[in-house]
């Protein structure tokens, strides 16, 4: 009996390419992901804390080298004078883990009095501006944020079966609606409207002197009132409204891609508009089968929407910040303790990514 190695399967592969003329195209092929001069490439991330230190450990041997960071919590228990050290901690932890910090989410201090209109949002404020200056100072330069107030992304089931028994998230307003107000009672789009306004009047220019780009993130679901609560980042209409109360290269957008969908938007067209302009500083790449008044999340290779062609129109028009995929299903191996951010669902998504990229010839770092 024969053995035959790995090398002879290999070289026997590549004479039968030779044989149909394929193998000089092979070896001419050269390298996918090389970016043009002066330019970088989407920056793939992955949201993460820095324990489980394996979960880090996973992303770095997946390819993943940029990380989205939370630092609320720890800025949370910081004085302001202590920003910058309590920042070049967490920085120099994900550094040691082999990822570069790409930005924050979710505020990089608590700012619910901020959105609701409370008192002590002066005091927020002052804390968010301090925030923004001690990000830019590390050298930190995008901080996505939202302002859902009182309610943030919100679901009515978390463990609605999709492909093969995996688990994900629904949103029916019916259910929304039998749930009552909730301990906010009422709250108006025009108070919101106010709130907002308030803020981005006091933070947008510090931002744009540190130049901290600010990604506004839409409303998840997209609809007002949700339990009372108006919602106003639930068009991009109103994300223009936004975006000139106070009118700077700073003040953008967190495109949610299954959001916008959700809101009825044309996402390849809107995509085109405001990366043209500069207006998208972070992707948030997902996907959704429905819209609006219900709709459930899908597997990233597993929903209605031409991926590979999204992928292409944030390239072909400019996109070069970081992306990571978003609220993928909990698969077999892990609990539902936090639906939408279970580590096997996001990293069979950077695997479909990757090769929705490479194979598109897109560059990514």
């Amino acid at each position: 009996m024969t053995k035959h190695t790995r090398r002879d399967c290999l070289q026997g592969t590549l004479a039968a390419l030779a044989a149909t003329g394929a193998a000089p195209a092979l070896a001419q092929r050269g390298p996918l992901r090389k970016p043009a001069p002066g330019k970088t490439g989407i920056k793939l991330a992955l949201a993460l804390g820095t324990q489980p230190a394996a979960r880090l450990r996973l992303a770095r041997q997946i390819g993943v080298n940029h990380v989205i960071a939370g630092v609320a919590g720890v800025l949370a228990r910081a004085p302001r004078d202590q920003y910058v050290a309590a920042l070049e901690e967490v920085k120099a932890e994900y550094k040691e883990a082999g990822m570069t910090i790409a930005g924050v989410e979710s505020h990089p201090v608590p700012a619910e009095r901020i959105k609701l209109g409370a008192p002590g949002r002066d005091e927020e404020i002052e804390n968010y501006i301090a925030a923004i200056q001690a990000l830019s100072q590390v050298g930190i330069n995008m901080v996505c944020y939202n302002f859902m107030a009182g309610l943030g992304w919100y679901r009515t089931k978390v463990d609605v079966p999709e492909r093969g028994g995996a688990l994900t998230s629904e949103f029916d307003n019916r259910a929304a609606k039998e749930q009552g107000l909730t301990r906010w009672g009422e709250i108006s789009e025009q108070k919101l409207w106010d709130n907002i306004t308030y803020f981005l009047k006091a933070v947008i220019p510090v931002a744009e002197k540190a130049n901290v780009k600010m990604a506004l993130h839409p409303d998840d679901p997209p609809i007002s009132p949700l339990r009372g609560i108006g919602r106003i980042l639930i068009s991009a209409a109103n994300y223009r409204r936004a975006m000139n109360i106070v009118p700077s290269p700073v003040n953008g957008v967190t495109f949610c891609q299954a959001n916008f969908k959700a809101m009825g938007e044309d996402i390849e067209a809107l995509a085109r508009e405001w990366c043209r302009q500069k207006k998208i500083f972070f992707i948030h790449f997902r996907d959704i089968e429905g819209q609006g008044e219900r709709f459930r999340e899908t597997f990233h290779d597993n929903g209605p929407t031409d991926m590979a062609r999204m992928l292409k129109v944030y390239h072909d028009n400019g996109f070069e910040g970081p992306m990571r995929p978003d609220h993928a299903p909990t698969i077999e191996g892990e609990d539902n303790q936090s639906p939408g951010y279970g580590i096997l669902g996001r990293m069979l998504a950077i695997g479909y990514m990757k090769g929705l990229l490479d194979g598109q010839r897109i560059p990514y770092e």
